[in-house]
């Protein structure tokens, strides 16, 4: 009785809520120490060139700067925990609205990277795994080394150069100007707004902007779902339950398909929120790269100016997407497979 109510599902996604608290305490805390421990004063670093002493010191006041170091912590953790992220230094104008107008951007990108990640990355690792030491296994594994080490922004100047003239596609944001003006933005996802205003031809410029940055960003992981899928698999079709079902008479490409490739599947999940995590940091490469208008092309611009209130506030933003994404994952596990409760 006590095994079962240990293995209970809500006991589970208590026991992982309650740890993703102080989990997200030591991450706000190691940012919020991090940044202020570099040199200067980041109101001066970000405005110093363009107010006199009088104002930065009026505006270095109104952000709470002369404070106390424990007062200003336990500010931050406030505002975090209503959701308030700050406010730039060289725009004057809160995060939450900086993630709103470019974080579609970035989402359109990470969700279309991971689709092919996925599409690409589980079939070539089932293959490679089912015609284990066979050419096309070599071949397979080959092309997953590569592509998880070739960086980025390298893979990324390749496609520009090889492929962008040859396949008509686009280098360089994430649709024209003339598509940016005439669709309304409702959603700020430029795809999903293009759609609700029902103009095809937007729906297809934003599509071919799209489709060489996510190629891009997807073979960052692509090769981890690989190997991940291959060893998985192997280790699957050792199990008595396949060598059972063999010894019945069951083709070995039927058992591989039918049963195997559930349960092989099933540590794929619980990385797969990393992954994910993975890719929001690759984003801002390939952001850079294309010219893609995302966050993470904000964050380097804000870096550059020593915007040291957008910084925080975008870096925040994304560590608790990270933990909220790996909380979700754990919970899809959890559902998948009861062994993970216990």
């Amino acid at each position: 009785m006590t095994r079962a109510g240990s293995g209970s599902l809500p006991r589970y996604i208590l026991q992982r809520i309650l740890l993703v608290i102080p989990m997200i305490w030591v991450i706000l805390t190691l940012v919020f120490f991090v940044l202020r421990v570099a040199p200067g004063d980041p109101v001066s670093a970000a405005l110093g060139g363009k107010l006199n002493q009088q104002a930065l010191d009026q505006r270095r006041e109104a952000l709470g700067f002369n404070r106390p170091l424990l007062a200003q912590y336990w500010d931050y953790l406030s505002s975090v925990a209503h959701l308030d992220f700050g406010t730039t230094f060289s725009d004057n104008q809160p995060v939450l609205h900086v993630i709103r107008d470019n974080g579609g951007a970035t989402l359109t990108l990470t969700v279309a990277a991971f689709a092919i990640a996925l599409l690409v990355g589980i079939p070539l690792g089932l293959l490679a795994g089912r015609y284990r030491d066979s050419a096309s296994d070599a071949g397979i594994r080959l092309f997953g080394i590569l592509s998880y080490a070739a960086p980025v922004f390298f893979v990324g100047f390749l496609m520009q150069y090889y492929l962008a003239e040859p396949l008509g596609l686009p280098t360089s944001g994430d649709a024209s100007p003339i598509t940016v003006f005439e669709v309304p933005t409702k959603t700020h996802i430029l795809l999903i707004d293009a759609f609700l205003s029902g103009n095809g031809e937007a729906i297809q410029d934003v599509l071919k902007h799209l489709v060489l940055p996510s190629v891009c960003l997807g073979l960052v992981i692509c090769g981890v779902f690989i190997r991940l899928v291959r060893v998985n698999l192997l280790q699957t079709m050792q199990t008595d339950y396949v060598e059972a079902a063999e010894a019945r008479g069951l083709k070995r490409g039927s058992v591989t398909w039918r049963h195997v490739f559930r349960n092989a599947l099933v540590p794929v999940v619980t990385v797969i929120g990393l992954q994910f995590a993975l890719l929001l940091s690759g984003a801002i490469l390939t952001e850079q790269t294309f010219n893609w208008p995302g966050i993470g092309q904000k964050l380097v611009q804000y870096i550059n100016n020593r915007d040291y209130g957008a910084v925080q506030g975008i870096i925040t933003f994304f560590a608790l997407a990270v933990v909220l994404i790996s909380l979700l994952v754990d919970i899809v596990n959890a559902l998948i497979d009861p062994r993970v409760r216990y």
